[in-house]
């Protein structure tokens, strides 16, 4: 069968690319046509655009890259009718991906949606157009199967696949490459350059105040070098690629930018804070249209605040130095591991990429 995936950011790339591993188990004729990035072509995609040629992050600056990212939107409509495949499979990243379900389902291809767009957290009208334009969605969050089901429409809870991510990677080597004398506190800014320039000075003031620990930066795979040394041409911070995950498990605490890492960050049981900082007129924006009490997903999973969030201006030097004051505290410590064993317990368990695989080819051949 013929794939054509889209996903649009590392965490998508991340997701789908263990979909593809599951799907080729399922179907040894599987080829897949694709925009994302490292690991979907190390599962044998071919790679129309790399999803670094795609990040836009905030309303501001979308709206001063909308001339790229609709010519990229018309490529790929006209990269699908050449190409037709037997399915669209939509991985995340609404703004780009709804937009091409639309495109999509006018032409009669059967599209599929895996790890659904926020539609919870803002413009929850958007529901009524995917219901119109989605055959299938299979959803990651527990409370998103209760969400659509007030709008009438049936989706399948798979689970989240960040469980196999972090099972699969403890069954397998643990090296950081580096050793340090120092405990370590784990620095993830994000992979955009926007929230890399916001966020990270920031989170590397702190290293005067905690001469006893090493800090690392977790490096995206789509940022240089040169770029973070750009930060701290002293060489006092170590930077790793590619291995934050080994990166975390040997972390004593973590600054973490909002996204899909601070929930990885729970899973590896490391106390975290959550920073967040955006253009100022983007942040206006977002706090007229989101409809959620919480930015993280470690919060919006647990329905209360288990770890802090700074954002906007909350996120300052004091504050920070604050809340990393009590995660190096035991009594902070021991409360947050038993709430991610909790939160653990509420993603619904392992096989999320192996359970949608299954479901995606029996639709296939009903």
């Amino acid at each position: 069968m013929k794939y054509y995936i889209i996903a649009g950011e590392a965490s998508g790339d991340l997701h789908a690319s263990n979909l593809m591993k599951s799907l080729k188990v399922l179907d040894s004729s599987a080829s897949f046509r694709c925009w994302g990035g490292d690991l979907m072509q190390k599962q044998g995609a071919e790679i129309v655009k790399h999803y670094r040629e795609l990040a836009f992050m905030g309303f501001a600056e979308v709206l001063m890259n909308i001339r790229t990212i609709f010519k990229n939107i018309d490529l790929c409509k006209k990269d699908i009718l050449e190409n037709k495949p037997d399915v669209l499979i939509l991985v995340d990243y609404p703004g780009f991906n709804l937009r091409i379900a639309e495109f999509a389902k006018a032409n009669n291809f059967k599209v599929f949606y895996y790890i659904s767009p926020q539609v919870w957290a803002w413009k929850q009208s958007r529901v009524h157009k995917i219901k119109k334009i989605v055959d299938k969605m299979f959803v990651i969050l527990p409370f998103e199967k209760e969400f659509y089901k007030r709008f009438d429409y049936t989706v399948d809870f798979v689970g989240h696949p960040l469980l196999d991510a972090v099972d699969n990677y403890t069954k397998e080597s643990n090296d950081l490459g580096i050793t340090f004398s120092k405990p370590i506190i784990a620095i993830l800014p994000g992979s955009r350059k926007q929230e890399i320039s916001s966020l990270l000075p920031l989170m590397l003031s702190m290293r005067k105040h905690y001469p006893n620990h090493q800090f690392v930066v977790a490096g995206a795979p789509s940022q240089t070098p040169e770029y973070y040394k750009t930060f701290f041409p002293d060489n006092d911070v170590k930077i790793v690629y590619g291995k934050t995950y080994q990166l975390l498990q040997k972390s004593e605490a973590a600054l973490v930018a909002s996204g899909t890492a601070t929930l990885e960050t729970a899973l590896f049981g490391v106390p975290e804070v959550v920073c967040y900082m955006a253009g100022k007129i983007s942040y206006v924006i977002a706090k007229q249209l989101i409809k959620v009490k919480y930015i993280s997903l470690v919060n919006l999973i647990m329905d209360k605040e288990i770890v802090r969030e700074l954002i906007q201006d909350d996120l300052n030097e004091q504050n920070l130095k604050t809340e990393l004051d009590k995660l190096l505290t035991s009594e902070t410590r021991n409360k947050l591991l038993a709430d991610y064993t909790e939160l653990k317990t509420k993603l619904g368990g392992p096989g999320a990429s192996q359970k949608t695989a299954e479901l995606m080819i029996k639709y296939l051949k009903q």
